[in-house]
């Protein structure tokens, strides 16, 4: 999971942990809050109604009853005024919720009480309010409540999310470019990635450091090989040539000429790794020139008849389905080395009776040349060491594990990818897919 990802859960998970801690408090106290807000609302229409009083209106409204009331339509809040008996003491007001019937219909409200003097007459003053508009305060706060919870949260999360992209947006870079994009040490960047965070210019810093010393370990090691091969080259041929010598020396006994015969094969064989080592050696220094047009085409048809009679010998049904004729510019020696090393080991790795099919096609805007066998296979474990020097996909052939190798440094050379699937009992299949600066014909 990305770092990115991580932070914006993590900041999500808490905000509503927040959020659902702030709306149990909430919940849990709207019942006090909606009793205030319908108290403050009786208090306040009772200010009125008192500021508004007229000596004619009091009189109007008991010269001919006791008392006087008025409700809504919807019986939702009732006032009533009654004459009281004079000489009563002052008191504030007072709130209770009990049951009233009005027009037959009994409900709860929630009642204000207020005894007043005015005139020297003393009044008893009555505001009631349902308790079904208290149920619509309390579900007017909830739904109030939730829309800013979610809205809170909504834009928490994106300024979150936008944030930590900005904030990882320089790690990702120096992951991107220092790390994922680099193939070859001798082609890194150093220059830094820009960034005002303390800990990623630690990370780029690191990374370069690390990255020269991998670089002149690099650097050594290919210099190493190749001066070694040049002058392992010399001692191999001049002990060749004696031992080729003494071969043709007259009488040599037949056990001396078996034991010569063997260093001379010995000999050719540690010539065969010097010149692998050495070609590596030189296409990942760049020794080679890419300035030859090749036909795809024609460089496979010339490496069927170079191993035609090698399929024959294991009677192998050889499948050439070329969808067009691919040109490309490159090397034309390195490219044969390549094809032949991969037709090769499927031919090498491969059944009696089998068959090795080599496809090519355009998809997504690349050429992919594809080459297969139905041999044994190889395990997971050879798959993933498939390209490394001196491994070989089946121990049981006759090899030095420097083809793939050598297909690699030459694909590399040239930009082009390669793919390996592989399967034990079912075969192996290489996938060559090249830039697409190239052309069909």
């Amino acid at each position: 999971m990305k770092l990115q990802v991580k932070f914006s859960l993590y900041n999500a998970i808490t905000k509503i942990a927040i959020i659902v801690v702030l709306g149990a408090i909430i919940l849990f106290s709207l019942d006090r809050l909606a009793y205030n807000q319908l108290d403050n609302r009786l208090l306040k229409k009772k200010g009125k109604i008192i500021e508004h009083l007229s000596d004619g209106e009091i009189d109007s409204l008991l010269s001919n009853e006791p008392s006087f009331t008025d409700y809504n339509i919807l019986k939702e809040e009732f006032i009533i005024l009654t004459d009281i008996p004079d000489n009563q003491k002052d008191s504030s007001a007072r709130i209770i919720t009990e049951k009233r019937e009005i027009e037959g219909d009994i409900e709860f409200y929630r009642i204000l009480n207020y005894k007043f003097n005015y005139r020297q007459n003393w009044y008893k003053l009555e505001l009631g309010e349902s308790m079904t508009a208290l149920q619509g305060i309390k579900n007017s706060i909830r739904f109030y409540m939730l829309i800013v919870l979610v809205g809170a949260l909504v834009i928490t999360l994106l300024t979150d999310l936008a944030f930590t992209n900005f904030l990882l947006k320089p790690f990702y870079l120096i992951i991107d470019k220092k790390l994922n994009k680099v193939n070859d040490p001798s082609h890194y960047n150093y220059q830094n990635i820009p960034t005002n965070t303390d800990d990623f210019k630690i990370l780029d810093n690191s990374i370069n450091s690390l990255m020269r010393k991998i670089n002149t370990l690099f650097a050594l090691e290919k210099q190493f090989i190749a001066n070694v091969s040049h002058e392992l080259l010399t001692p191999i041929s001049i002990l060749s040539t004696r031992f080729e010598n003494m071969l043709n020396t007259q009488g040599i006994p037949v056990e001396h000429e078996n034991k010569i015969f063997a260093s001379l094969k010995t000999l050719n064989r540690l010539k065969f790794i010097i010149n692998s080592l050495l070609l590596i050696s030189k296409v990942e220094n760049n020794q080679y020139l890419k300035t030859e047009e090749i036909s795809l085409n024609e460089e496979l048809q010339d490496i069927y008849e170079d191993l035609e009679d090698r399929m024959a010998d294991k009677n192998l049904n050889y499948q050439l389905d070329l969808k067009s004729n691919y040109h490309f510019t490159g090397n034309e020696a390195l490219i044969h080395t390549l094809l032949i090393n991969i037709i090769n080991n499927a031919i090498k790795y491969n059944n009696e009776n089998g068959e090795i099919k080599v496809i090519g096609e355009l998809k997504n805007h690349h050429y992919k040349l594809t080459i297969s066998d139905n041999g044994p296979g190889m395990s997971q474990e050879l798959l993933e060491n498939a390209f490394d020097r001196f491994k070989r996909g089946n121990t049981e052939e006759h090899g030095f594990g420097l083809g793939l190798a050598i297909v690699q440094s030459i694909a590399k050379f040239h930009k082009i990818e390669i793919e390996i699937h592989s399967e034990e009992h079912k075969g192996t299949s290489i996938t060559l897919i090249f830039p697409k600066e190239n052309s069909l014909i």
